[in-house]
């Protein structure tokens, strides 16, 4: 039986761009311009975000990538905890947030069917 998720799988990135060059060419340069290391924000902490966004979509290469990515910037174990349980604390509050809204929108149509 063979993964369902590889890290392998990141090799076969050049044949899909082949397939679709526009969109993935467009796409590529839009990731590649976000990782650069001339922005205002530095790599490390780059890293540190996206990786918590990784978390956030759970995202397996997404991981791969920039848990490779941070430990080459010289994050460090802690900082990766860290980012982590901010981006668990915020997905929460996302969760509070739409109940929020949920809870509106029920109030709104409760008594819809009633006469």
């Amino acid at each position: 039986m063979t993964d369902y998720q590889s890290s392998d799988d990141l090799k076969s990135i050049p044949a899909f761009v082949a397939l679709a060059p526009v969109e993935a060419n467009a796409f590529l340069a839009f990731n590649h311009a976000v990782e650069r290391k001339d922005g205002l924000i530095p790599p490390k902490y780059r890293e540190l975000i996206s990786l918590a966004v990784a978390l956030t979509t759970q995202c397996a290469y997404c991981l791969d990538v920039h848990a490779a990515q941070a430990a080459k910037a010289g994050a460090t174990r802690e900082e990766v905890a860290e980012a982590a349980l901010i981006a668990a604390a915020v997905r929460a509050g996302g969760t509070l947030g739409h109940a929020l809204l949920a809870q509106r929108l029920f109030d709104g149509h409760r008594g819809e069917g009633e006469n």
